[in-house]
């Protein structure tokens, strides 16, 4: 999309939004008694890196404004130049410093959940109306105009497509059954059952047990900004595990949640990411293993450091097609490594989508399948061995019209499945230095 049509569109849906609120609770008391305002402390800062720069380099990107040497997670002049334009365009000061408006503006703030008592209705506003309308697009429901926390048609009209969507009654307002399907407020638990009551006191009761929501699944694992009863089971199981959630377990994943991950993988060995990733919803016992899904473990993270990326699978893509794998971008001329000891077993060059492309296959039969390199490492040809962190070629955009390297995950030999989950499990985006190649 144009980038001048997107900066329009941006002008339209600006408002002055009031500081962003965090939940802290999500059964309690209504939402103006369960928030605290979001501090500019917890924000990115000029000159800081890791994986909440990335996201918000993400989103500066996403509506339509350049960061000259691409998404690289590092808060440097590029990206304060990018976050000025972008808070001119808006209407805000352009500081280049992302304060808790231009956060909420980039949807970097995490939703509250709402009160029963006082669902948001049209024509009000307000940081429930924004948590509304974060939740819908969250849910990948357009509200045009965006998150801007004014109560319209456009957030009517969502609404509808909404509870269509999920078999709801279409009313376009907020009600309890839509407002628990979006994740704003917790399903209330089943009331226990008696087949038989009894004054003696050995008679059975039998009680209905307590909703836990969907199975988790690999492709399902919550994520931070989340609400539900899947982000309930994820903090118990952290407790049970003997790690403190603080806040307890509110149904809620934001930064307590992100931080406690972060200490049960540290205290396990796994790479400490702080997100969900797939080896450590196994340790959890919240999916089964690797192994058991029929899934390979990554040895090495397929690109060098500084890059960024996120879940895009089954993103749509031109002519119907859909995404089948995860974009690392990263500056042009990046190494990338194999992710596992293997042999290559298909090179090509100048493919019409691929670009220069290698084919990586392991022991089981599981193959990597890389796309877009600017080139391959010298020497390296069709039925080499290779081990894991090797470098078996070089970021580009051949095929394509950004720098990003394609990657895609193929168990057994057989169809693509996520591979977001299996590559966020050893990021490591921010390791600059090249991997020793004795």
């Amino acid at each position: 999309m144009n980038a001048g049509i997107i900066r329009k569109a941006i002008v339209a849906a600006a408002v002055s939004l009031s500081v962003a609120t965090i939940a802290t609770s999500v059964t309690a008391t209504p939402v103006a008694a369960q928030t605290v305002s979001a501090k500019s402390a917890s924000l990115p800062k000029l000159g800081e890196s890791g994986p909440e720069v990335t996201r918000m380099q993400q989103a500066i990107v996403a509506r339509g404004f350049t960061i000259k040497g691409g998404i690289d997670g590092s808060f440097g002049p590029a990206t304060q130049v990018a976050l000025k334009s972008l808070q001119k365009v808006a209407g805000f000061a352009p500081t280049g410093t992302l304060d808790a408006k231009t956060a909420k503006f980039l949807g970097l703030v995490d939703v509250a959940p709402l009160s029963k008592s006082n669902f948001p209705t049209i024509g009000s506003s307000g940081d429930a109306v924004w948590s509304l309308q974060q939740a819908l697009i969250n849910s990948g429901v357009q509200v045009k105009g965006g998150a801007d926390g004014k109560f319209g048609l456009a957030t009517s009209i969502a609404l509808g497509k909404f509870q269509s969507m999920k078999g709801l009654s279409v009313t376009k307002s907020v009600d309890e059954s839509t407002a628990i399907a979006l994740g704003l407020l917790a399903a209330p638990a089943p009331k226990a059952t008696a087949k038989k009551i009894v004054a003696a006191a050995s008679a059975p009761i039998e009680a209905v047990a307590p909703a836990t929501g969907s199975p988790i699944t690999i492709d399902t694992l919550p994520v931070r900004g989340q609400t539900s009863e899947n982000v309930r089971t994820l903090q118990n199981a952290l407790i049970n595990a003997g790690i403190e959630v603080k806040g307890g377990a509110d149904g809620v994943f934001g930064v307590a949640t992100s931080v406690s991950i972060g200490k049960f993988q540290s205290a396990r060995g796994l790479n400490v990411t702080t997100a969900l990733d797939a080896p450590t919803a196994a340790a959890l016992g919240l999916i089964p293993s690797l192994a058991d899904l029929g899934l390979p473990t990554l040895q090495a993270f397929p690109v060098q450091g500084r890059c960024g990326f996120s879940d895009s699978w089954h993103a749509p893509r031109p002519g119907g097609r859909l995404h089948e794998g995860v974009d690392i971008i990263g500056a042009r001329g990046l190494a990338i490594y194999a992710v596992a000891d293997g042999v290559i077993t298909r090179m090509l060059s100048g493919g019409p989508l691929s670009g220069n492309s290698i084919r990586l296959t392991i022991a089981d039969g599981t193959y990597f399948f890389y796309a877009h390199l600017d080139g391959f490492a010298a020497g390296l040809t069709v039925g080499q061995t290779v081990r894991a962190g090797q470098i078996i070629g070089y970021l580009g955009s051949t095929g394509s019209t950004s720098n990003h390297l394609h990657f895609e995950v193929h168990p057994k030999g057989g169809a693509a499945v996520n591979p977001y989950p299996l590559i966020k499990a050893v990021d490591a985006c921010n390791v600059t230095e090249l991997l020793p190649q004795s």
